[in-house]
């Protein structure tokens, strides 16, 4: 059962590039399953600059639009202030960022309850009900040690996200190939 139609165009627009980017993508997360605390500083840092770049944007449109109005002035302060932390104290700026993923792997959990719960007795609803035992697990993963766990547990679940998302664009990449050459 097809619910979107195919999109052509799209699929026509996979090149070469689709291998060589699910390769790169591949090889940063085995390095970071390798080394996470190494992509766990790697995330966070990445954040921080994020939040800064985005509080400098912010005070350039500030300035412009409304320079007097302090109430203007808040969101890029803070997130200037933010990003910095981030920076100033990375192992700190993990923990927090642990507990984040924790909560919403918690939220992923009963999500995916409320849904096996609405679908059954239909099919799948086993599976959503899997998916919410795994989330829970990963978040008592990063619950039951937090704050030490998030030092290594941030990258690495950066990582198998990175892993999973270029095997997924090599298996699509390839089948597209293959289709075009039959």
């Amino acid at each position: 059962m097809k619910i979107l139609p195919i999109n052509k165009e799209a699929l026509e627009k996979f090149g070469s590039y689709t291998f060589v980017i699910g390769g790169l993508l591949l090889l940063l997360g085995t390095a970071g399953i390798l080394l996470p605390n190494v992509m766990s500083l790697g995330t966070v840092v990445f954040i921080g600059w994020l939040l800064i770049t985005g509080g400098v944007f912010w005070a350039a449109h500030t300035y412009n639009y409304s320079p007097k109005s302090v109430m203007d002035w808040l969101k890029p302060i803070l997130l200037l202030i933010t990003g910095g932390l981030m920076l100033l104290y990375p192992a700190d700026s993990i923990a927090g960022v642990g507990l984040l993923l924790a909560i919403y792997l918690l939220m992923d959990a009963f999500s995916s309850f409320t849904l096996a719960q609405t679908i059954y007795p239909g099919k799948g609803w086993g599976w959503m009900s899997v998916n919410g035992v795994t989330s829970i697990i990963l978040a008592g993963l990063f619950l039951i040690g937090w704050p030490e766990t998030s030092l290594w547990l941030v990258g690495l679940y950066v990582s198998i996200s990175l892993v999973f998302d270029g095997w997924a664009l090599l298996f699509v990449g390839w089948i597209i190939h293959k289709e075009k050459s039959v």
